[in-house]
């Protein structure tokens, strides 16, 4: 299947809108895991097992496996996932971006390396940044648009007088990503929980992509305004919560309480779709 064809069937399936995102800092792993040789596979291997159907994808970062020479255990966590919940796609979310020859390289790492379903990328090299992700068609490639982080601000938002009816940049890249570079339907954007007025934007340029939405739970998005503001019935929305489903316990209980949480944030996300 590809990967939008994952994701279609991954929602009503379960049904969801999380995606737990796979951010391991051994610092704030339960004692019972931190000192296993490859604690990082165990701890998150441990996360999929309580979670994985409950969710519509998983969102491992690459840097925080990298940061700790456990990129071995990135490639296993993701065999893993797709063993015990073959049908959940996993999102890499590496937001590389770079000229064309390297980009090519890294979507070598991505889908053939790790394996990932889909990839996040930043956009801001030009489309030729991006093609070369693009010539896995049955892969998903994910924008940045506009993201949650504070420092977003001093880009995103900027108008480009050249442009008709002068757009904000994070507007120009969802109507990019809506039409000209969307060649074969991989394209989807991420946007943060943490500006529902501007998902409702970036919705309405790009009615019919995919929308990964970090920033519910430790970063403070509200979950029920993300979810109204950028569900519809054309384009699927992927809402993840990281840090506070990993380490919802620190004790031996982290697996159940990881669950709980996880629980919790499908029901309340769901819970707004309601009228």
């Amino acid at each position: 299947m590809t990967f939008m064809q994952m994701l279609e069937q991954a929602q009503p399936n379960h049904p969801s809108m999380l995606c737990v995102g796979l951010d391991p800092e051994p610092s704030k792993f339960p004692e019972s895991v931190r000192n296993h040789p490859d604690a990082i596979f165990e701890f998150c291997a441990s996360i999929v097992d309580a979670t994985h159907d409950l969710v519509v994808a998983f969102k491992p970062q690459v840097a925080y496996f990298a940061a700790h020479r456990a990129e071995d255990q990135l490639e296993r966590l993701i065999r893993h996932i797709k063993k015990v919940s073959p049908r959940i796609p996993v999102i890499l979310d590496a937001k590389r971006g770079d000229i064309g020859a390297t980009s090519k390289q890294y979507a070598i790492e991505a889908f053939e390396r790790y394996e990932a379903d889909a990839v996040t990328l930043s956009p801001f090299m030009g489309f030729d940044s991006i093609q070369p992700y693009l010539e896995y068609a049955n892969k998903g490639v994910f924008l940045l648009c506009r993201t949650s982080n504070k420092g977003g601000d001093d880009f995103q938002n900027l108008r480009l007088a050249d442009k008709p009816g002068h757009p904000t940049l994070y507007e120009y890249i969802a109507q990019l990503a809506q039409h000209d570079w969307n060649t074969n339907g991989q394209l989807g954007l991420v946007v943060g929980a943490t500006y529902p007025e501007e998902i409702a934007r970036v919705r309405a340029l790009a009615p019919s992509l995919p929308l990964l939405i970090p920033g519910v739970g430790a970063q403070g998005g509200d979950g029920t305004a993300t979810v109204r503001a950028g569900k519809t019935p054309m384009g699927p929305v992927l809402i993840n919560s990281s840090r506070a489903i990993l380490y919802a316990s620190e004790g031996a209980d982290f697996q159940a309480a990881a669950r709980a949480k996880a629980i919790e944030t499908r029901d309340l996300l769901n819970a707004a779709l309601q009228p």
